[in-house]
């Protein structure tokens, strides 16, 4: 058997030599993959022959194979050695032929490797004695990524034993990186930093410029969002800690008060304590007649010869301590056996707390009692015997009152915080819902999916050319850019339009860049121009949600003579303070210049104080500031007086008292350092401006502003209006029928191609039902119905008009020719015919019409008794009743540039009967005739209207809404809601003005 081992020994070691051999002869050509496939073989043949050796030979083949497995594990570990040297060497080589090619051509700088990725390690090579730093004994490289904007480093080289005085570091490539830039310095003010250029390396196979600027945008918005969160979180704590400040303050105060009460409520106990009984035997009794709070007694009435002699029911109503807590004893008496006359009885329990017990006797139960007896108005009143101690009693009464004041004001603090929060939810949700009607008005030409469009996201562009100038062109190329065509990366390339899945529209698809603000487009005929749809020379915005950048601020100051509601005589006063406040609350920054008259209602101005003077025109002006409406307004105040006059109209010198203003209210804003984008000035008072400026202060200091001038009424002063066209950037007047109606007129027609119609809006928080203190009920759309049948109520209450379920028709208005009186009259007759109820609110600045109808009031006061009332004044709290409580509101105008009585109308729910003129067609929809019309503006049908201005067009809409009132209530019930909902407010039309404003500054 030891024959045989040694045999099979050697025959392995023989084996193994010859791999051995094989494999020395295999270096720098074998893997160590193929290494281990060899290992294996001898393992495997190893096996084989083990299995017919005993247990010494197996021993002895163990050894053998430890022995085998070593030498194979040394021989890889040679290989692996000797390739890591060859790689040595090879790179060393490489090293030194790239020090030499590049130290021969003069070049200072090279990497390994020499193809740069992203997250990978390259050495950067050196040559001191070729560059400005050859005498220096340190080198470091100062440097960062993409251009300078990511990950700056500093590194120190060291020097390598390359020939030519070569010096090296490693750096870490970033994944986000597209580029290295660096320079070479000596550590303290010596550069290298070839020739000013800066030295640069390509990194490729990553990022390119373009995804480098979406990650740097994406980096920032992350940072504004962690610093809005930041400061949200701040103004949270500060609302905190000044909602804990107020409790804590408005605590004692409730505990003040408490204290005050419990010592008056003392004193009055005190007094009644001693004047009443524990009986008034003939009339009432109490048994026991020694008791306690929590005891049940029974408390008996005589009502014989008393005021529930003859009742059926009798019942208690009682309470405590001069009803200090309201109700607290309510029982149904029944008769008793009790002697000596008609006497009742009742089981009651004595509250916890009782003093002194309170009570009256009436013929039925609370709510539903007629006949009281109260003991000829003093009450029935009895001490409770046994009750709390006195100082004890009081400590705790003053605690119970202290709390009770404690529910209530917070009850009240939840009630005014609820309200709040549902007033600022529905103003969100409108607010909402016009922008997104805003962005859809255009959706005949051009609109986007999604609708909203959210930086950083794509975008699809679809347009219908058929309804443009491009219509019938074989191509239409879309040209976009955002920011106001002020994006850094400038517009973008054109993009011919492809046909879209909708047959009639043609799309194109934009990456939002996530600094965008604006997305600004227009269209074209061919990729390098010809005729554009630039949508009449505004082109096309959309607003872009959710990016990193807001729009700048634009300055527009409003130069006028009236102001609401300090200055106010018609309408042009509402929309300067309106539409100032609309583009304030987008952002914008708005101030308002005005006269400072002897008559204004200075109590509505906040913080008035004197600015400054200055001289001009050989005059001291002084110059006023307030805020009005949260607005900031500068009143100008000339030393000769001629504002001090008692009235805004109505002097022989109105022209050249405004005249003044507007030079003076522009030499204001040079000599103080304004510097407005927009100048806005309106109707003939401050026409002025317009020329004044361009001929005076364009060119000398306010260089930067654009005029625009709003006509609000033709009617008035028509030279200065044309005048002021002729200079204006752009014009507007206060609706698109109205702007189409004076078209022809000489101060405008030449002017057509600036000229826009933009209607009114009204102020939400001054027209809002469910914050109208002047109405009996708050409401909102939906629970009109109860909302207006309260304030119907109340209405006719207050004017005597008789408490029935009719239509009522509110006329609110200045009775003038212009407003259609003789319409007016009609309508008061016709509504009285069809048994209908009439309320006038106006009065008339001629006299003539003034006694008119205050004669045909007396007469309809007489002959209609409790069906009609006119009140021929100005009357702001009826005012607000008649809107909320009339079914509807007659507005038969002969003309009307914009009109806001509808308006308001509608947001109290009350449907309008108006006469299509002006901003009366412009937004009121005619339930039957003016369907598809309201659609094209995402409307629904709102009124009734009628054509021409005879009683026959009056019947026409008045029969139809009082019909509709008597034959089908629900739906007009239903209409009602559908008013409301509607957003008649500033939001739409002081989108409008800020694109015209741009327009302007194109």
């Amino acid at each position: 058997m030891g024959g045989i081992v040694e045999e099979t020994t050697a025959d392995q070691f023989s084996e193994v030599g010859k791999q051995m051999i094989y494999v020395k002869n295999q270096i720098g050509r074998i893997t160590i993959a193929e290494m281990t496939e060899i290992a294996g073989e001898v393992e495997e043949k190893q096996a084989v022959d083990e299995s017919s050796l005993d247990i010494s030979d197996v021993e002895e083949l163990a050894e053998v194979h430890d022995s085998t497995e070593n030498a194979v594990l040394d021989m890889e570990e040679s290989l692996l050695k000797l390739k890591a040297d060859m790689e040595a060497k090879a790179q060393r080589q490489l090293l030194e032929n790239l020090a030499d090619e590049n130290f021969s051509e003069g070049i200072i700088v090279f990497v390994v490797p020499q193809v740069v990725n992203p997250d990978q390690v390259i050495e950067i090579f050196f040559n001191r004695s070729l560059s400005a730093l050859a005498n220096e004994p340190d080198v470091l490289i100062k440097g960062a990524y993409n251009g300078w904007r990511w990950h700056f480093f500093t590194e120190k080289l060291q020097k390598t034993d390359l020939k030519g005085d070569w010096w090296s570091c490693r750096l870490s490539v970033p994944k986000e990186a597209y580029k290295v830039d660096f320079v070479f310095f000596n550590g303290a003010d010596a550069y290298e930093n070839n020739n000013s250029k800066d030295f640069s390396l390509p990194v490729e196979g990553g990022m390119d410029e373009t995804a480098f600027e979406d990650l740097l945008l994406e980096e920032k918005h992350k940072e504004i969002e962690k610093l809005a969160a930041e400061q949200a979180e701040k103004e949270r704590q500060a609302d905190e800690q000044r909602r804990k400040e107020a409790e804590k303050a408005a605590s004692e105060a409730d505990k003040a008060q408490a204290k005050v009460e419990a010592e008056e409520q003392g004193h009055r106990l005190h007094h009644l304590m001693k004047s009443t009984s524990e009986s008034a035997g003939h009339i009432w009794q109490i048994e026991p007649n020694f008791f306690k709070g929590c005891d049940r007694v029974r408390l008996y009435y005589n009502r014989s010869s008393r005021p529930l002699a003859h009742a059926t029911d009798i019942w208690i109503h009682g309470g405590h301590n001069i009803w200090s807590e309201g109700l607290s004893i309510i029982e149904k008496l029944s008769h008793s056996e009790k002697g000596d006359g008609d006497w009742w009885s009742a089981d009651v329990v004595v509250p916890d707390r009782a003093l002194v017990l309170d009570w009256v006797f009436a013929d039925g139960p609370p709510g539903k009692a007629v006949i009281y007896d109260n003991n000829n108005r003093q009450d029935f009143h009895a001490t409770v015997p046994k009750s709390v101690p006195g100082e004890l009693f009081w400590v705790e009464e003053e605690h119970r009152i202290y709390r009770k004041l404690q529910e209530e004001r917070r009850a009240r603090e939840e009630a005014v915080h609820k309200k709040a929060e549902k007033t600022a939810r529905m103003k969100a949700e409108t607010k909402e819902k016009t922008m997104k009607m805003f962005l859809l008005s255009q959706k005949h030409i051009v609109y986007t999916e999604p609708i909203d469009v959210r930086a950083g996201s794509v975008i699809t562009v679809l347009y219908n050319p058929s309804n443009t100038v491009l219509n019938g062109k074989p191509e239409v190329w879309f040209r976009c850019s955002f920011n106001r065509w002020s994006h850094h990366n400038g517009p973008l390339p054109p993009q011919k339009m492809v046909p879209a899945e909708n047959a009639s529209h043609l799309k194109a698809t934009v990456k939002v860049p996530m600094d965008a603000y604006m997305m600004d487009f227009v269209f074209s005929e061919r990729e390098g121009g010809g005729i554009y749809d630039n949508r009449n020379g505004m082109d096309y915005h959309i607003p872009v949600i959710g990016g990193i950048a807001k729009e700048p601020p634009m300055h527009i100051v409003h130069i006028a003579v009236e102001m609401a509601p300090i200055a106010k005589v018609g309408g042009l006063g509402d929309v300067v303070t309106s539409l100032s406040r609309a583009v304030q609350d987008l952002g914008h920054t708005v101030d308002v210049v005005l006269p400072k008259y002897n008559c204004m209602n200075l109590s509505n101005v906040k913080d008035l104080h004197f600015r400054n003077s200055f001289a001009w025109g050989g005059m001291e002006i002084n110059v006023w500031f307030g805020q009005v409406e949260g607005l900031p307004v500068y009143f100008l105040e000339p030393q000769n007086g001629m504002f001090s006059v008692g009235c805004i109209y109505g002097r022989n010198d109105d022209g050249h008292r405004f005249g003044f203003f507007c030079h003076a209210a522009l030499e204001f804003l040079l000599q103080s350092g304004f510097q407005p984008d927009i100048l806005h000035c309106h109707d003939w008072s401050s026409a002025p401006v317009a020329w004044l400026f361009k001929e005076h202060y364009a060119h000398y200091g306010l260089s930067n502003a654009r005029v625009i001038f709003t006509i609000h009424n033709l009617e008035f002063g028509v030279n200065n209006i044309g005048r002021a066209m002729a200079y204006a950037d752009k014009a507007t007047t206060v609706s698109q029928t109205y702007s189409r109606e004076v078209a022809g007129n000489p101060a405008i027609s030449s002017h057509l191609h600036k000229f826009h119609g933009i209607v009114n809006g009204i102020d939400p928080d001054i027209w809002d039902p469910y914050n109208d203190h002047f109405i009996p009920v708050p409401y909102t759309p939906e629970n009109v119905v109860e909302g207006k049948k309260a304030a119907k109520e109340a209405l006719q209450q207050r004017l005597g008009l008789r408490r029935s379920d009719h239509p009522l028709v509110g006329i609110i208005t200045r009775l003038t020719v212009q407003k259609g009186i003789h319409l007016i009259k009609h309508a008061v007759g016709q509504t009285l015919e069809r048994n209908g109820q009439v309320v006038l609110l106006g009065s008339a600045p001629d006299s003539r019409i003034q006694n008119d109808f205050a004669h045909l009031a007396d007469q309809l006061h007489s002959s209609h008794a409790g069906r009609v009332r006119f009140c021929l004044t100005y009357d702001e709290p009826l005012s607000h009743l008649i809107y909320a409580g009339a079914d509807f509101i007659l507005v038969p105008s002969l003309f009307e540039p914009c009109g806001l009585t509808q308006l308001i109308a509608m947001r109290y729910g009350s449907i309008p009967v108006v006469r299509r003129t002006g901003g009366l067609y412009d937004t009121v929809f005619d339930i039957d005739n003016d369907k598809e019309r309201a659609r094209a503006q995402g409307l629904e049908p709102n009124g009734f209207s009628f054509e021409g201005a005879d009683p026959s067009g009056v019947d026409y809409a008045l029969n139809r809404a009082i019909s509709a009132w008597f034959d089908a209530r629900e739906w007009f019930n239903s209409l009602c809601k559908r008013v409301m909902e509607q957003d008649w407010s500033w939001n739409r039309p002081a989108l409008d003005y800020m694109e015209l404003y741009h327009s302007a500054r194109k």
